[in-house]
């Protein structure tokens, strides 16, 4: 089973647009066969973020991840077909997934609660991969899951990307917080207060920049709607 990550860049998107993707465009893309689908939209719930960033222009308004058997095969062809009849750039990635916090079960195509934001990550020049992958993933992961209200945490490796032109990613990190988050910075770190929030943000960024991310990132608040998972947890 292979992962492979969609993400959909447009100037504007509009929340008939989003409708559409969660939709009418998920049922033509689970027509496919896919075993795993899941789309996230940014739409008006979660539009405002405070903890937006954007280096990509135009910048990201959709993340589509489907599970198949092969990335090179005919389902992944003909999900990058639908999606480019409702997005004019749409860049393919195949990833391999970790999930340190896996996140909630859902019904088919509900909204998963809260705030799903998405980071593109980007591996420093100099910094050799897997000296890159060690800080990420060992050294951070604690870190993140600690210092931040996460009640979802899946890590995206980008093996390579699977379309032309496609902006250069690293990693693609999926988080879940809670709704309050959207506003609230105490509410996105877990901060009991001031001094908290001082706390966890100042670990948060000396553990990011270790690794790269607390610079040339983007995060893509968004909606997330699961609607077929080819792994149940045990």
């Amino acid at each position: 089973m292979e992962k492979v990550i969609l993400t959909l860049r447009a100037v504007t998107a509009d929340d008939a647009w989003c409708a559409r993707l969660r939709s009418e465009v998920a049922a033509d893309l689970l027509a496919t066969g896919v075993p795993g689908l899941t789309v996230n939209v940014r739409d008006e719930a979660v539009r405002d973020s405070v903890m937006t960033l954007t280096t990509l222009d135009p910048p990201v308004v959709g993340v589509v991840s489907l599970w198949t058997q092969q990335y090179y095969g005919e389902q992944v062809r003909a999900a990058m077909a639908l999606l480019d009849k409702v997005c004019d750039r749409v860049a393919a990635y195949l990833v391999t997934e970790s999930t340190p916090l896996p996140p909630p079960d859902t019904s088919p195509g509900e909204r998963t609660a809260g705030l799903a934001n998405i980071a593109l990550l980007r591996r420093p020049e100099g910094l050799d991969e897997a000296t890159w992958l060690a800080r990420w993933h060992i050294d951070h992961t604690p870190v993140a899951i600690d210092t931040q209200a996460t009640f979802g945490y899946t890590q995206n490796t980008v093996v390579r990307a699977l379309t032309p032109d496609a902006p250069p990613i690293a990693g693609i990190v999926e988080e879940l917080f809670p709704i309050e988050a959207v506003s609230d910075l105490h509410a996105f770190f877990g901060a009991a207060d001031d001094d908290d929030l001082n706390d966890r943000m100042t670990r948060m960024v000396a553990s990011t920049a270790a690794f790269g991310a607390n610079q040339n990132i983007d995060t893509v608040p968004t909606s997330r709607y699961a609607w077929r998972t080819p792994f149940v947890a045990h």
